[in-house]
């Protein structure tokens, strides 16, 4: 089969590689059709998350078709189209038992892309399946609900869940790409009395507001300025950082309202500085996070019922043989106006499914 293969910072390859098999009686083995690029993807390939190493196939979000399945897996069977949750769960460790399943110490967690071969492939294998995939119903679409696998769990989970939005809050949302985005559709579920978006692209900010943003500013004019006028001198309420930079997790540290919450869900390769001589005397609640994902099946049955806006934020269309082209398309953000780019399409192949004891 195909699939991208990351050989280092800076270097990847959609190339030949051998197909994915049954390795545990608990495994899946997925047909890929819908696809997509995460903003951590990119974040593996500048070199800032060093146990993803050479020869790895990149991704952890897709949407397929069951082709294979371990003697174990009972949830799902051959021929059953399905959401790849970006979080693999053993379901038996501490962790998984809590719903912590991001945390999972028996072989799951964040897997796919990060340390065993992941979904930017035309076939991929998926660990525990019973408890990684979800069978998805005919009314939902493959390109929405490739959303699932990671974006709208994780900006609501890391976002919104941790940072508390209350109604009536103010809510800062530094960084609107994808995953800033979807925390601002997930925060309107709380009746927030406003949000304020700020990105450095006026694309990014343009979609905020298509979104349901109140207010928004570049972060290059003073957009610490504007939430101290919007607040009377007081703060947000909650401030996400959906960047994965120091720069925009110290300017959301500013922000923050004493008695208020910082909700990091940007994934970081350098240090921050934490400025305590500051914070320690305002009460602030700062959290960090991996996705569990125990919410998708909840979001899932939202965007059955078409109440999450999926659609608007797949800004780009590929062929999955066009992964490269996606990969430069998606890195280039504020010239291509990318928000969440998918891949699929047309297939030429059979598909063939193994029944078991066959």
């Amino acid at each position: 089969m195909k699939a991208l293969v990351f050989h280092g910072p800076g270097q990847t390859s959609w190339q030949d590689v051998p197909d994915p098999s049954i390795k545990d009686a608990a495994d899946a083995v997925v047909r890929v059709d819908a696809v997509t690029i995460c903003g951590t993807d990119l974040h593996i390939i500048k070199g800032d998350v060093p146990e993803v190493t050479p020869g790895r196939i990149l991704g952890h979000e897709a949407v397929g078709t069951v082709v294979e399945t371990g003697g174990d897996v009972r949830s799902v069977r051959p021929g059953d189209r399905v959401l790849i949750s970006c979080i693999s769960s053993c379901g038996r460790c501490r962790f998984c038992r809590e719903g912590h399943y991001g945390q999972c110490r028996g072989g799951g967690g964040w897997v796919l892309g990060h340390t065993i071969d992941g979904t930017q492939a035309e076939y991929v294998r998926v660990p525990f399946a019973d408890l990684s995939v979800h069978p998805l119903p005919s009314a939902v679409d493959s390109y929405d609900a490739v959303l699932l696998a990671d974006i709208f769990p994780t900006s609501y989970e890391v976002g919104v869940l941790n940072g508390k939005v209350q109604p009536g809050d103010t809510v800062v949302v530094v960084g609107v790409g994808p995953i800033g985005l979807a925390a601002i559709a997930t925060a309107q579920l709380y009746s927030p009395g406003r949000i304020i978006a700020v990105d450095l692209a006026d694309s990014r900010l343009a979609a905020a507001r298509e979104l349901g943003a109140d207010a928004t500013a570049r972060a290059d004019e003073q957009p610490e300025q504007l939430v101290e006028d919007l607040t009377d001198g007081l703060g947000a309420d909650v401030v996400m950082e959906a960047v994965g930079v120091p720069e925009a997790f110290e300017m959301c540290t500013r922000m923050v309202r004493p008695g208020g919450h910082v909700a990091n869900i940007g994934v970081h390769g350098k240090p921050a500085t934490l400025h305590l001589e500051d914070l320690w005397i305002k009460d602030v609640t700062l959290t960090t996070g991996l996705v569990d994902t125990y919410s998708t099946p909840m979001l899932l049955k939202m965007m059955a019922a078409g109440r999450l806006p999926a659609a608007s934020l797949i800004t780009h269309r590929f062929e999955l043989g066009q992964m490269e082209e996606a990969y430069d398309v998606f890195s280039r953000a504020a010239e291509t106006g990318a928000l969440k780019v998918a891949l699929g399409g047309p297939r030429h192949d059979t598909l063939t499914v193994q029944t078991p004891g066959k």
